[in-house]
C-alpha cells in the first residue's frame, strides 16, 4: 500500500471532508499537508458557498479571507487549521487553488493601430488616455522607461501588488504580500521579487507591448499612454482571483476604465467548458465593466488531443513524454480526460518495450467505481513506473465523468500507452507536461506504436482561462510588413497558435493577433536567458529589450486595441468591446473567407484597431447608434471596406461613382471585406441591400 493511500484512509477516518464536496484529490493533498508538519505555508482555496454560510463564524475559525465576490470565496488556512474545515457550513463546494503556468514596429500596422494615432477616418485620434491595464504575471521591472509616459518624467504604472514578497505592507483587506503604490514607492522597489519564475522576463514583455511607451525606440506599445496596475500572482487560481478584485477595486477610485491581461494557463485545473470558479469570476467581473483577455494557447503545432466516440469498445494510443534533461522540474506527463454526462468511462495504461511487446498490463479504472484516490507504482523487471490517478462520475460544477492520470517513467527503452474504453458517450483526452512545481503547460504528442491504435490531433486546445465565456482569447498569427521592394509578407497563422473549439464546442479563439517575434521590453533585474536586441540607456543604467513569441504576445496586443477602444467610448460594455472585436475583425487572402462562426484557428479574423474604434466612437457620438447599426468601415479607406451587418449573413452591395455609374455588383458574405484596390480616388456611393438597406457615401484614397 502506498505512503499516500494510507494516509487518504486515516485521514477520511478523521473528518469527512466529502460533506464539503471536496474532490478525492483535494482531499489526498490536504492529508497530506496536515500530515507533513515541516509544511508551514499557507494553503490556498476557493469556495461555492450558498445563504447558509456565516462568514463571521468562518472568519472566528482564523481563515484568511481574500475575496468574497458573486458567492465564491477565497481563502488561505495554515495546515494546523484542516481540521476546521469540517464545521464550516453553508458551502457547496470547496476545493484547492489550482496552480497555473504561464517586434512592436511591424505589430502596429498590422493591427491598424498607426492609423487610431493619426486619427484617421476618426473624430480625433486616440492613445489609450484614461484607461488603465492590468497585468496580471511574473516578472515586472518597475523602473523600465518602457512604462514612462512619452516625455520620459514620470511612470505610467499607478500601484503594484507582489504576492510573494513578505515584507509588507499588504493591500487593505488582503492579508499576504506587498502593495506599491505611487511612483516613489514603486521606483523604490525596483523590480517584483524572486518567484517560481524566479526573475522573471515575461511580464515585462507582455506590459510593454499592451501599452509600453517605446524608451525612444521604434518598439512602442499599442496603447501607450494608458496606465497600469500589475500584479505577481502566487501561481494559483484563488490568487488570481485576489488580484482581479484588487485591480477592479484601483479602477473604480481611479474612475477609469479597466482591461485585464491574462497571458498564462493550464489545461488540468479547471472544467475546460466555461463553468470553473474562476471563469465565474471572470463572467462576473465582465459585467461589470472589466474586460478580460487572454492568451488562446502555443499547442497548435502539437497533436496532444484525442476526442473518442466509444461504442463498446476501447482506445489505446502511445503517450510521448518530455525529455527529462531539458527540465530540471520535470516529473511526467499529465493525462487528463472529460466525458459526457451520464457515460462513464475507464482509463489505464499498459507498458511495451522497444520491441513492441507488452510487458505489464496496469489495472481498469472507472469513473463510476473509483472513488478513492491512487498514488502507487509498478515495477516492469529493474525499472519503476510511479503513476497517480483521481477520477470523478459528476464534477461537482459541470455533473460530468473526469480523469487525471499523472506518469513518471524516467526509462527511454520503456513506452507507455494510454487506455481507455466505454459502452457509449464522446470522451476527450489531453497529454500536457507536468512539472514538480505544478505548472508546465506544453502538450506531448498521442501516438500510434501499433497498428489500428489512434493518433493525437491539434484540435480542442483552449485551455482555462481562455474558455470562459466572456473572456477575449487571442490567437497569433505572423504581421503583415512591406519588404524594401513594396511586396508584402507575412500574416501567416502561427505555427503554434492553439486551436479550438472549447471542450462543450463553443468557438474560440475569437480574434488573431501578431505574435511572433515580437520585440518588447524584459526585465532588467531578470536572472533568465534571453536573446538582446537593444539596450535602452536611462538614468544611467542600461534597459533590454527582447523578441518572444507565443499568443502571451497576441494577448496584449489585443489588450492595447481594447484600451484605444475605451479611449474612444468608455461607456461600452464588456460585451459591446468584445462584440466590436469580433464585428470588425478583418479577413484577407490569408485568412479566406471565415464562417459566420468564426474560425477555430483564425477566430473571427485580425484584430482591427481602425475599424473597432471607429465603431466605438460612432457610438460614443450617436447614442442612438447601437451595435445593430449599420456601419462602413474604415471609410475614408483604400484597399478594402466593410459594413458591420449583424442581421444578414449574405447580402448584395453596389456601388456608384459620383457620376452614378454603377461600378460594382456582387453577393458579400456577412463580416467579408469587399476590395476596392482597383478603384480611383474620389467620391463613391455604397448601397447595402439585405433585411436593412442603407446608402454609404465612402472616400476612396488609393
Amino acid at each position: 500500500m502506498s505512503k499516500k493511500y494510507a494516509l487518504i484512509i486515516v485521514f477520511i477516518s478523521i473528518i469527512n471532508l466529502k460533506s464539503q464536496n471536496f474532490s478525492v484529490t483535494d482531499i489526498v493533498e490536504l492529508a497530506t499537508m496536515k500530515k507533513n508538519v515541516s509544511h508551514h505555508k499557507d494553503i490556498p482555496l476557493l469556495a461555492l458557498v450558498n445563504e447558509g454560510f456565516d462568514s463571521t463564524h468562518f472568519t472566528m475559525q482564523g481563515f484568511k479571507v481574500g475575496s468574497f465576490f458573486s458567492n465564491i470565496l477565497t481563502f488561505r488556512i495554515q495546515p494546523n487549521q484542516i481540521l476546521k474545515l469540517k464545521d464550516i457550513k453553508g458551502i457547496d463546494y470547496m476545493q484547492i487553488a489550482r496552480k497555473i503556468d504561464p517586434k512592436l514596429s511591424k505589430t502596429i500596422p498590422d493591427i491598424r493601430a498607426d492609423s487610431v494615432y493619426k486619427g484617421f477616418g476618426l473624430n480625433t485620434g486616440y492613445t489609450g488616455k484614461n484607461v488603465i491595464i492590468g497585468i496580471t504575471d511574473w516578472g515586472f521591472d518597475y523602473t523600465h522607461p518602457m512604462f514612462y509616459d512619452t516625455s520620459m518624467q514620470h511612470t505610467r504604472i499607478l500601484a503594484a501588488w507582489d504576492q510573494f514578497k513578505k515584507s509588507g505592507p499588504a493591500p487593505a483587506n488582503y492579508h499576504y504580500g506587498t502593495e506599491y503604490v505611487g511612483e516613489t514607492a514603486l521606483l523604490n522597489a525596483k523590480s517584483d521579487t524572486a518567484n517560481i519564475y524566479d526573475y522573471a522576463t515575461h511580464g515585462s514583455h507582455v506590459a510593454g507591448i499592451a501599452g509600453g511607451g517605446g524608451a525612444g525606440t521604434i518598439h512602442k506599445g499599442v496603447a501607450f499612454e494608458a496606465n497600469y496596475l500589475m500584479v505577481t500572482f502566487l501561481v494559483d487560481e484563488a490568487a488570481v482571483i485576489d488580484a482581479y478584485l484588487w485591480m477592479k477595486a484601483k479602477a473604480d477610485a481611479a474612475k477609469k476604465r479597466l482591461v485585464i491581461n491574462m497571458s498564462w494557463g493550464l489545461h488540468h485545473f479547471g472544467t475546460l467548458d466555461g463553468n470553473s470558479l474562476l471563469s465565474r469570476v471572470i463572467d462576473s467581473l465582465s459585467a461589470k465593466g472589466v474586460v478580460f483577455v487572454a492568451s488562446g494557447g502555443n499547442n497548435g503545432d502539437v497533436n496532444f488531443h484525442i476526442k473518442k466516440q466509444f461504442n463498446k469498445d476501447t482506445l489505446k494510443s502511445l503517450i510521448s513524454f518530455y525529455d527529462y534533461s531539458a527540465h530540471a522540474k520535470m516529473y511526467g506527463q499529465s493525462i487528463s480526460a472529460w466525458g459526457e454526462k451520464m457515460n462513464n468511462f475507464s482509463i489505464g495504461f499498459d507498458v511495451y518495450n522497444s520491441n513492441q511487446k507488452l510487458l505489464y498490463k496496469s489495472t481498469w479504472y472507472n469513473t463510476q467505481t473509483l472513488s478513492k484516490y491512487i498514488d502507487t507504482f509498478d515495477v516492469i523487471g529493474l525499472d519503476t513506473v510511479f503513476y497517480n490517478l483521481s477520477m470523478a462520475k459528476a464534477h461537482p460544477l459541470n455533473q460530468k465523468p473526469h480523469a487525471r492520470l499523472r506518469i513518471k517513467n524516467k526509462n527511454t527503452s520503456l513506452f507507455i500507452a494510454l487506455k481507455s474504453s466505454a459502452d457509449a458517450g464522446v470522451v476527450h483526452y489531453w497529454n500536457v507536461t507536468e512539472l514538480t512545481n505544478d505548472v508546465g503547460n506544453w502538450g506531448m504528442p498521442f501516438t500510434a506504436f501499433l497498428s489500428n491504435w489512434t493518433v493525437g490531433d491539434n484540435k480542442y486546445g483552449i485551455s482555462e482561462p481562455a474558455t470562459t465565456k466572456s473572456a477575449i482569447t487571442v490567437a497569433a498569427h505572423n504581421a503583415e510588413f512591406k519588404r524594401a521592394n513594396g511586396t508584402l509578407t507575412g500574416g501567416t497563422i502561427a505555427t503554434f497558435s492553439t486551436n479550438g473549439p472549447t471542450v462543450d464546442g463553443r468557438q474560440k479563439p475569437d480574434v488573431s493577433a501578431p505574435g511572433v517575434s515580437v520585440a518588447s521590453s524584459i526585465s532588467s533585474f531578470t536572472t533568465n536567458s534571453y536573446t538582446l536586441l537593444q539596450n535602452v540607456k536611462f538614468n544611467g543604467k542600461d534597459y533590454p529589450f527582447a523578441r518572444f513569441s507565443g499568443t502571451s504576445m497576441s494577448a496584449p496586443a489585443t489588450s492595447g486595441v481594447i484600451a484605444l477602444i475605451l479611449s474612444a467610448n468608455s461607456k461600452l460594455t464588456a460585451a459591446q468591446v468584445k462584440e466590436i472585436l469580433i464585428k470588425t475583425a478583418r479577413i484577407d487572402k490569408i485568412t479566406g473567407v471565415l464562417p459566420d462562426s468564426g474560425s477555430t484557428i483564425w477566430g473571427h479574423g485580425k484584430v482591427n484597431a481602425l475599424a473597432a474604434v471607429k465603431m466605438a466612437e460612432q457610438l460614443r457620438l450617436n447614442s442612438s447608434i447601437n451595435t445593430n447599426e449599420l456601419i462602413l468601415y474604415p471609410n475614408p479607406s483604400n484597399h478594402s471596406v466593410q459594413i458591420n451587418n449583424f442581421t444578414d449573413s449574405i447580402y448584395q452591395i453596389e456601388i456608384y461613382s459620383a457620376l452614378g455609374q454603377l461600378v460594382l455588383k456582387q453577393k458579400v458574405s456577412y463580416n467579408s471585406a469587399i476590395n476596392i484596390q482597383t478603384f480611383s480616388n474620389g467620391l463613391y456611393f455604397l448601397k447595402m441591400i439585405g433585411t436593412k438597406t442603407k446608402t454609404f457615401k465612402m472616400d476612396v484614397i488609393n
